[in-house]
Formats: C-alpha cells, sequence, structure tokens
C-alpha cells in the first residue's frame, strides 16, 4: 500500500524545516503551472517518418515513445484519428506553413491518456530544388498556461462567491465541481466539515459521489483507521490511499466504497489559519491510482480555498450568534429597565408590589402571586393573570402557608428560590388554572425574605434557567424598591436618599486626570436639587463626564436627573460621540410622562481621552452656562452653542474639541455660582469668576481649582445665603497617561 509517493516524502533523519507560507504557495503554483515546453520533430516523406526529434516530443507527445525511422501515425496511432496526421499531409502537399494555437490533443492511450495543449508550427521542409522531401514540426506546450488559466477563472469565482458571502453549501459545492472540471482523469470530489469538537465530520459537498455514500459516511468519527478522511482529519495531514481495496484504513468501508465505485481517495485536512480542524477535501478514482505532485498541490489550493470559506461561513454564524445574544441581552435590559421604572414610579408599598405582579405577567408567566410578612404573618398582598377569569381565581383562593407543605412558607424561610415543573402542593386552584409549575422567588431585606413572588406557567413553556435568573434579578430590583417605599415615608428622609443618589459616591481615578467636584444646595438642603454631575468609564480608555442643571426642584427633578444620568450611562457605549448621546437624551426628555415633569435641562457633556500629552476632549453644550479653559495665565470661556433639552425635537448641539495640555483644567460649572449675590443682590458673574480664576497660580490641581472658585463666591456673597443650588466640575490634565 502506499500511502503518499516516496519521491514526494522528504528523507528520512533531520528534521525539514517547515517552509514559509509564501515558499509553500509559490511550490504548489509551480506545480500546478510547471513550465512550458518546446517540442521538435523533423519529418520525411508523406508517411511522415520521423528522423529526427528532441527529448521534449518524445516525454511531452510520445510519452517515451519516440524513435527514428518509424512514421508518425505508426509511433502515434491516436493522432490521425485527432486529424493531426491529415494537417501535416497538407502541409506536405502544397508546401505552405501552417499555424496552430492552442490545439488540443489526447495523448497516450487507456488509463495513461492525457489532454494537452500545444502552440504549433508546420513547417514544409525543401531540397535544394525546393520540393518538399518532409515536414518540419516545432511545438510549446501549453498545457500548464490553460490550466491555470481554467484554475484562476475557478478561483477567482469562489473568492468573489466568498466575498459576497454566498452560502457555504453554495461555494463549496461549486468549488467540488470546479476540481472535477479541472483535473485530467475522472475524479469524485467530497468536502466533509468537522463538528465544533473537531470529533465528527457532516457533510459539505459531493455532487458527484451517490446520495447513500453521502449518507453514510456524515457524521463518521475523526481517528486512525476511519478510511482516508477520518484520519486526515485526526492526523492533520493529507493521507493517501491509492487502493482502497487493500488498505487496512478502509476496512469498515470497503464495501461502501464498493458499491459507490470508488477505488481510491486522497483526504486533505481543511485547517483554520490558528490550526483547528476546519473538514477534509477528498478526491475520489474510480480506479487504483497514485497522485501526481500536480494532484497534491490541486488539493493543497482547494483546501486553502475551502479554509476561507468555511472560516468566513464559521464568523458569520458566529456574528449572528453573538447578534442574537446582545438582541436578548437588550431585551432582558429594556424588560428589567421596564420594570425598574414602573416599581420606582410610585412610592407606595403595596402599590409597588401590584406593579412587581403586573410586571412579570406575561412576561415571566402568565400567573403571579406576592405574598409578604406583615405583624409576624404572612399575606397575600398581590396578585396578576393574563385573563380575568384567572385573576379571579387567584384572588378568590386563600392560601394556608404550612412550612411543611407550601412553597411560599419554604422560601420565607429559607430566602432561596424554589422551582418546579408540577403543581404547588397544598390546596388551591391549581387544576381549574392548568398550572404546570411553578417559581418561588423571595424577595430579601439585607439577606431575610419578607415576601416572596410565586410565577406560575399553564403548559408550555416551563420555566428554564433564563426565566429564573430574569425572576430573581426582577426580584432583587422589586424587594429595594418596595423596602424603599416602605421605608422612606417622610419627605426629609426621601429628599435626602434621592439627594445622595443623584451624585457620585466617590470620583472614579481617571488615568492622566485629576478630578475634583463641588456640590452645595441651597437652603437647608432638604428638598431635592437639580444639580448634578457623573463620570464614566467608556471603552478603549475613554471617559464621559458631565455636568447639568434640571428645572425645577424636589421629587420631579430628581426624576429627570435620573432620567438624564442613566440615559447617558445606558446610550453612552452604544452610540459614536458626545452629540448622539445628548440627542438621546433629550429624545428620552420628550418621551418622560407628564407626570415625571415637562422642564427642560441644561447639560455640558462630553467625552476625555488621556494622552501622554494631555487630554484629549469633545464636549457638548446644551443651554448651559459656558465652561472656563484655566491655563498658565488666563482663564477663557470655551464657545461652544446648543439649544436646551426638553424642548425641541431636533436641537442645535454642535460639538467642540479641545485639548488640554499637562496642568491645564476645564471648569463646569452651574449658574449657581454666577448668579449668587452679595448683600446688595448684585450677582458674582462670569467676568469675576474668571478673574478669581485667571490670578491662580500655574499648575494648581482640580482641588485648587475648586477652593479658588469657592473662596471667591464666598468672600462676594459674605454671610448672605444661596438662592440655588451650586455644583462644579474640575479636569485636570497631568500628563501621566500610559506612564
Amino acid at each position: 500500500m502506499t500511502r503518499v509517493p516516496e519521491q514526494l516524502q522528504p528523507p528520512t533523519g533531520d528534521p525539514v524545516p517547515a517552509p514559509s507560507p509564501e515558499s509553500a504557495v509559490e511550490e504548489d503554483l509551480r506545480a500546478l503551472f510547471g513550465q512550458s515546453t518546446a517540442v521538435f520533430a523533423s519529418m520525411a516523406g508523406p508517411a511522415h517518418m520521423v528522423e529526427a526529434a528532441n527529448a521534449a516530443f518524445s516525454v511531452a507527445m510520445c510519452g517515451g515513445r519516440s524513435r527514428s525511422g518509424v512514421p508518425l501515425g505508426q509511433l502515434m496511432p491516436e493522432l490521425a484519428e485527432q486529424g493531426f496526421v491529415a494537417l501535416l499531409d497538407r502541409v506536405y502537399r502544397t508546401g505552405e506553413r501552417h499555424d496552430g494555437h492552442a490545439v488540443r490533443l489526447l495523448l497516450g492511450t487507456g488509463s495513461a491518456v492525457r489532454e494537452a495543449f500545444f502552440d504549433f508550427t508546420y513547417e514544409p521542409r525543401l531540397d535544394a530544388g525546393g520540393n518538399v522531401m518532409g515536414v518540419r514540426l516545432i511545438g510549446m506546450e501549453t498545457t500548464q498556461v490553460i490550466h491555470a488559466q481554467r484554475l484562476t477563472a475557478e478561483l477567482r469565482a469562489l473568492l468573489e462567491q466568498i466575498a459576497r458571502q454566498a452560502p457555504v453549501d453554495q461555494v463549496l459545492e461549486g468549488m467540488a465541481r470546479a476540481i472535477e472540471d479541472l483535473a485530467p482523469g475522472e475524479v469524485l470530489v467530497s468536502v466533509l466539515l468537522a463538528d465544533a469538537d473537531g470529533k465528527h465530520l457532516r457533510h459539505g459537498a459531493a455532487p458527484s459521489l451517490p446520495a447513500f455514500y453521502n449518507e453514510a459516511i456524515d457524521g463518521i468519527a475523526t481517528g486512525d483507521g476511519v478510511g482516508s478522511c477520518g484520519t486526515a482529519a485526526h492526523r492533520r495531514q493529507p493521507v493517501i490511499v491509492t487502493d482502497i481495496a487493500t488498505d487496512p484504513f478502509w476496512e469498515d468501508f470497503r464495501a461502501l466504497a464498493g458499491r459507490a465505485g470508488v477505488a481510491a481517495c486522497w483526504s486533505t485536512p481543511i485547517l483554520a489559519r490558528d490550526g483547528a480542524l476546519l473538514g477534509t477535501f477528498a478526491m475520489y478514482h474510480r480506479t487504483p491510482r497514485t497522485p501526481q505532485e500536480s494532484d497534491l498541490a490541486l488539493a493543497r489550493v482547494f483546501a486553502d480555498t475551502a479554509a476561507l470559506a468555511i472560516e468566513r461561513h464559521q464568523a458569520e454564524l458566529a456574528r449572528l450568534a453573538a447578534e442574537t445574544r446582545e438582541k436578548a441581552a437588550r431585551d432582558d435590559l429594556a424588560f428589567l429597565l421596564d420594570a425598574s421604572t414602573s416599581l420606582a414610579s410610585d412610592l407606595d408599598y403595596t402599590q409597588t408590589l401590584q406593579r412587581l405582579a403586573v410586571s412579570c405577567t406575561p412576561a415571566l408567566a402568565p400567573l403571579c402571586t406576592i405574598d409578604v410578612i406583615s405583624a409576624g404573618r404572612v399575606h397575600r398582598i398581590a396578585t396578576a393573570a393574563t385573563t380575568p377569569g384567572q385573576e379571579e381565581l387567584l384572588d378568590s383562593h386563600i392560601p394556608v402557608y404550612d412550612a411543611e407543605d407550601d412553597a411560599v412558607a419554604r422560601v420565607l424561610a429559607t430566602g432561596v428560590s424554589e422551582i418546579a415543573r408540577r403543581t404547588p402542593t397544598g390546596p388551591g386552584p391549581w387544576y381549574d388554572l392548568k398550572v404546570s409549575g411553578y417559581l418561588c422567588v423571595p424577595l430579601l431585606d439585607r439577606g431575610s425574605a419578607f415576601g416572596a413572588m410565586t410565577l406560575l406557567t399553564t403548559g408550555e413553556p416551563v420555566l428554564d434557567g433564563h426565566t429564573v435568573a430574569l425572576a430573581e434579578e426582577l426580584a432583587r430590583r422589586a424587594a429595594s424598591a418596595a423596602l424603599n417605599a416602605r421605608q422612606y415615608t417622610q419627605r426629609v428622609a426621601l429628599a435626602r436618599d434621592l439627594q445622595a443618589g443623584l451624585l457620585l459616591p466617590e470620583v472614579p481615578d481617571v488615568p492622566g486626570a485629576e478630578i475634583a467636584t463641588y456640590y452645595h444646595p441651597a437652603g437647608e438642603g432638604l428638598d431635592i436639587g437639580g444639580d448634578f454631575y457623573d463620570i464614566f468609564a467608556l471603552a478603549d480608555g475613554t471617559w464621559a463626564f458631565m455636568l447639568g442643571d434640571v428645572c425645577g426642584r424636589g421629587a420631579i427633578a430628581a426624576t429627570t436627573t435620573a432620567l438624564v444620568r442613566h440615559t447617558a450611562r445606558a446610550v453612552a457605549p452604544l452610540l459614536p460621540g458626545p452629540d448622539a448621546v445628548v440627542r438621546a437624551i433629550n429624545r428620552a426628555l420628550l418621551d418622560r410622562p407628564d407626570s415625571h415633569g415637562t422642564g427642560f435641562v441644561t447639560l455640558v457633556y462630553g467625552h476625555l481621552t488621556p494622552t501622554p500629552h494631555g487630554l484629549d476632549i469633545t464636549l457638548v453644550r446644551a443651554g448651559h452656562t459656558l465652561p472656563l479653559l484655566i491655563d498658565a495665565h488666563t482663564a477663557q470661556p470655551v464657545s461652544s452653542e446648543g439649544s436646551l433639552l426638553g424642548v425641541t425635537v431636533d436641537p442645535d448641539l454642535p460639538a467642540r474639541r479641545i485639548h488640554l495640555r499637562p496642568t491645564e483644567s476645564l471648569l463646569l460649572y452651574t449658574d449657581g455660582i454666577t448668579e449668587a449675590r452679595d448683600r446688595d443682590g448684585e450677582q458674582f458673574g462670569e467676568e469675576r469668576l474668571a478673574h478669581a480664576l485667571t490670578n491662580t497660580p500655574h499648575g494648581n490641581t482640580s482641588s485648587e481649582v475648586i477652593r479658588t472658585l469657592t473662596h471667591a463666591v464666598r468672600d462676594f456673597t459674605g454671610a448672605h445665603g444661596i438662592d440655588d443650588d451650586q455644583a462644579a466640575l474640575v479636569l485636570t490634565a497631568t500628563g501621566q497617561a500610559g506612564r
């Protein structure tokens, strides 16, 4: 048995260095295209007796049969049947030269026949008297050129299909048919695709193999002795079986191959750029056959093309899967955001839990009940169903909370979720409601359950892990909302809690920048102010920052502030720049219900990117006070126009780009600073602010800028109280990014 011709194997001994990808490609092209061969023969008389011929004529045309003193028609009888000898006769009779371009000849006989192309010149041989005494044949074999043109055209067509993202089965079938057309003898091509784990091979394309054969090998395992393809996939190297009838690799498939009429199989593994197995490329033959180097090169070239098509296909599948996961994640996030918004829209404890039940149906399950502990006893406080009849049945059910026979009692005792694909134990309208399963999730307060949310299914689909995760996250949020509604009933406590939520708990560390913030509420701080700021990280080392002012005060202003901040945090990673983010905020403000306020918002929002030479900043000013750029000598306003938010559908929001060199600062502030008044009613104003910061020493930190600003305002207002909230955000470039 010969699997790889010996002349094609590297010699034994020291390992042979692996060729570079470029040299491997060159070798394959050289094997496929070869070198054109010049042939020459001189023939005499009307019988075209071969008098002289070069070695190329003997090898390329005669297959080594050439010898002098023999008529060409006798030497190569196959030429007479193709009109070749008749053409020589015409040149001999007329004495006129003849040129032939891309002449197709079938040379040899039987299994040794091959297709060849030549450019020929047929010249009459003349004696001294000008009489024709024979014909001289000069030719150049162009077989490789013709095959190269065909191969190039097929490869170009395949690559165009791959670039157009044609279905991989169409690309592979087209490739298989192209090889079957290009191969000099009859060949049947098969492409098998590897499973993700590389342990099995699946049918990819085999247009000329019998359907029963393709079905039989679909799903074969990879491993030694599993035919040519299973072995090639396992070894990650070509496996050449020249005679299936005697090869041990085919012991389990010999009968199948006999039924399919194949006697030889050369298989080449299809590998990804990282070496992962993608599949196999096989060339079958009807008779036992040993490959030439050109056959192996053809297999390698098309195996590489198949790898490109399969990798492109896998990349597309991965992209679609990622999009599906992303959409599912967005849907989950949208559900949680909507539910969270609904839960936070009412500070009444009972209404919050009723909204929780409504949020769950039918998004998570068709039926939902909420039970809570009150005064040491368990009470059903809310129910929801998809139909009025189901809701009536749930409302009429008076549960009996028995720790040994009730899921709610067990979950309240353990604080752990319980799920079952059956009706709940204990009495209830489960049969009438056609309940098929349930999920009971605790509502926790610092680890202890104060309530339970029960989801009930009716038929399919059953509750799965995805639903459980969503339900537990929603329960976590609902528990928080319910506890807030119950605990923070007084206005002062509510104002304090919400005001803390509108400001950063701590300033993050931003590479290449020093950041300082300042916030001082008006009055006694018992109401919720409208000034806010935020800083958060984006991708690739970029950070978002904002400072703004909501029209009005109190809970409605806090709702608007939260809407602005959360919208910015939600959309900033998904949108291309600050202007797009601010437009999304404006859209959110316009879409809010009247109960959430209708006032406008002023805002400065931007992105900063630390560099070794400072900070690159792109910002949008939406009706807010002008930022101040503080350098070594001056404090100058940053000119940037922009419309108020929450007023018009399409506000004018141009982006402004600036660069802060090390020690330079950008100050954002609310109008509570410039509109601070002294005892005579005069405002502090933008000029005093710029003047105060111009006099600061060069190289001040952001904290020193805040200190200078606040001292200047305090010195101006004196003991007079402030009428509006004051907020400031300072960004100072340090030049330390990447060090």
